[in-house]
């Protein structure tokens, strides 16, 4: 099984837990966070002041937060494949509204950015 290597080059916040991800292979995502906010590392970062901090780190090129959150960045890179199955394992363990559930589960856009 191979892990593919991919760096996070730049990211801007485009709504509430959502990031536009520019990825080193000229390709973007746009990922709502949500489901992933859950458990003692992530539930920090479902208040918005503390999410909003993000940051890139120089070390690993991915996406971290003050406390020590971050996400590889391969997941990164494939949400629209892995974060569908984050949102059933959250589901799972966590009652979330129908209203917010019904957003969640649309797919993550991919963009391949030609230069």
């Amino acid at each position: 099984m191979s892990h593919k290597i991919y760096r996070v080059e730049s990211f801007r916040i485009v709504g509430p837990y959502t990031l536009h991800v520019a990825f080193d292979d000229n390709t973007h995502q746009v990922i709502n966070f949500w489901p992933a906010l859950w458990g003692e590392l992530y539930a920090p970062l479902r208040d918005p002041a503390v999410f909003n901090r993000v940051q890139i780190s120089p070390e690993v090129q991915t996406l971290v937060w003050p406390n020590g959150a971050d996400f590889d960045p391969e997941t990164l890179h494939d949400w629209d494949q892995v974060g569908g199955m984050m949102h059933e394992l959250v589901a799972e363990r966590v009652p979330i509204p129908a209203a917010r559930t019904a957003r969640l589960k649309r797919p993550a856009k991919r963009v391949r950015t030609l230069h």
